[in-house]
């Protein structure tokens, strides 16, 4: 099987932009058919064991490994030209949220690996925000169990801090617990 890093090394040099989550998940998913043209590959697959509402982004599967990976492309306002194409991203905000999502696909990641054998799980953050990695200014925000900078490991059981509004935490009261590091 290939690796992660393979890939998005090669995604960083062909395209070193994405108009869209789908567009990011549609150009990692034919890299990965580009490199492994007899794998089983499949976008928003239903995870019926789990859910039948929920959907994993990408599944690859060839001989007995499978890779499983969820991704996510978070975004600042951006207006650019690269080659012909334009691009122009939103400010997406919300990072609180962005980031407890995040840390919710590597929750299910988790699920899905420990239900199953010879399966590799992968969240991706792809982001432009540098609201995503870089450390929190002041005391203590309502996000700090969330938050992704550089260096941090997560782990054990996540939760909203003190503080965080109710319209923060709709549909997204529970606290999230990490098995793995």
């Amino acid at each position: 099987m290939i690796t992660i890093t393979e890939i998005l090394a090669t995604l960083a040099a062909q395209r070193p932009i994405f108009h869209s989550e789908a567009d990011f998940q549609h150009a990692f998913a034919w890299e990965i058919h580009r490199r492994l043209p007899n794998a089983s590959i499949r976008l928003e697959r239903p995870l019926a064991p789990l859910n039948n509402q929920l959907h994993l982004d990408v599944w690859a599967a060839q001989e007995n490994t499978i890779l499983a990976v969820e991704l996510k492309y978070k975004t600042r306002a951006l207006s650019v030209r690269i080659d012909d194409e334009q691009f122009t991203l939103r400010n997406q905000s919300a990072q609180d949220i962005g980031r407890y999502d995040f840390i919710k696909d590597i929750r299910r990641l988790e699920q899905i690996i420990s239900d199953r054998k010879n399966i590799v799980g992968y969240a991706i953050l792809l982001a432009n925000d540098s609201a995503y990695w870089t450390r929190a200014r002041g005391s203590r925000p309502v996000d700090a169990d969330f938050r992704l900078q550089e260096g941090r490991n997560l782990h054990g059981i996540l939760r909203w801090g003190e503080g965080a509004s109710e319209g923060t935490k709709r549909t997204r009261e529970k606290s999230l617990e990490l098995k793995g590091t």
